[in-house]
């Protein structure tokens, strides 16, 4: 992607090791919400949706971002 991506989750350093496998709801409280996805700025090895890192909500970096969505009609 062109930005690591903001998403609506808590970090969590061990987290996934104890999680349900099936849809995640990560923490539901913390210091730190979750960043996804890497940038055009990082080595090819780390732009991937799998990897995450937290970051505190206020940071602002120059290839931090997020996408608009919304849920699709049913």
């Amino acid at each position: 992607g062109n930005v690591w991506e903001w998403v609506n989750d808590w970090y969590g350093d061990n987290y996934y090791q104890s999680s349900p496998s099936f849809n995640p709801q990560g923490p539901s409280s913390g210091e730190y919400r979750v960043l996804r996805g890497g940038s055009w700025y990082d080595y090819s090895y780390i732009v991937r949706s799998a990897l995450r890192k937290g970051y505190s909500p206020s940071a602002t970096v120059f290839n931090f971002g997020f996408r608009c969505a919304m849920d699709a009609d049913q």
